[in-house]
């Protein structure tokens, strides 16, 4: 007798997933912030950067919130995330960095590092998931960027050479805290935090849209 073989779904019919959806979204938004990044236009992608974020938050709220996702359908999910992010949080960072200091070989070190740390601490999430069920052990990926559009609010206060420096030293720290031993809740699960990103979003997109316009 033959086994009765299980019917795999087809490749886009995840795509038809509303978390998923959101999740492609983001990668909209990271993809705008590489190109803006590469052109010299920081503004702009800093509002990319950080609509990334507050659609990977999204995702996640509405994927729990949502009836009759099968295993499948959170599995899928979770493994679109965890590629999305790499490129949100880790490459999009990285090529900032490099386009900020016109591409120099030195910047070349900082974007590796950053890129490492990013994909070494997706994997370690990967495997070990959240300390306690509660906690990120290293700083979450998706405070980079929150912490990186805030920082080049700053920017214009600043000379390009000495931002530069500024920029490749908060890259480090941020990575190196990324693969650090801490511990830190995980924000985007609670709908309170959720508004307000939206909110900080909102303001962020604001600066910077009056920044482009000036």
């Amino acid at each position: 007798m033959v086994a009765n073989k299980i019917e795999q779904p087809t490749i886009l019919s995840f795509v038809k997933d509303l978390p998923n959806l959101c999740s492609l979204a983001g990668l909209a938004c990271t993809l705008s912030a590489i190109y803006f990044s590469i052109l010299g236009v920081y503004y702009a992608a800093m509002i990319g950067m950080i609509w990334a974020v507050a659609f990977d938050w999204a995702d996640g709220l509405i994927a729990r919130r949502m009836k009759g996702r099968t295993g499948n359908d959170r599995a899928f999910g979770g493994q679109l995330d965890v590629v999305i992010d790499i490129v949100s949080y880790g490459v999009t960072p990285a090529v900032l960095l490099l386009s900020y200091g016109h591409f120099e070989p030195i910047y070349l070190v900082g974007a590796f590092l950053m890129l490492s740390a990013s994909a070494i601490r997706l994997s370690y999430f990967s495997t070990f998931g959240l300390a306690g069920g509660v906690h990120y052990t290293g700083l979450a990926l998706d405070n980079n960027s929150i912490i990186l559009v805030f920082i080049f609010v700053f920017e214009s206060f600043f000379s390009e050479a000495t931002f530069s420096i500024i920029l490749y030293t908060s890259g480090l720290a941020l990575a190196a805290l990324n693969v650090s031993q801490i511990k830190t809740p995980k924000l985007s699960g609670n709908p309170i935090n959720v508004c307000i990103l939206a909110a900080y979003t909102l303001g962020i997109t604001g600066i910077y849209s009056w920044k482009l316009l000036a």
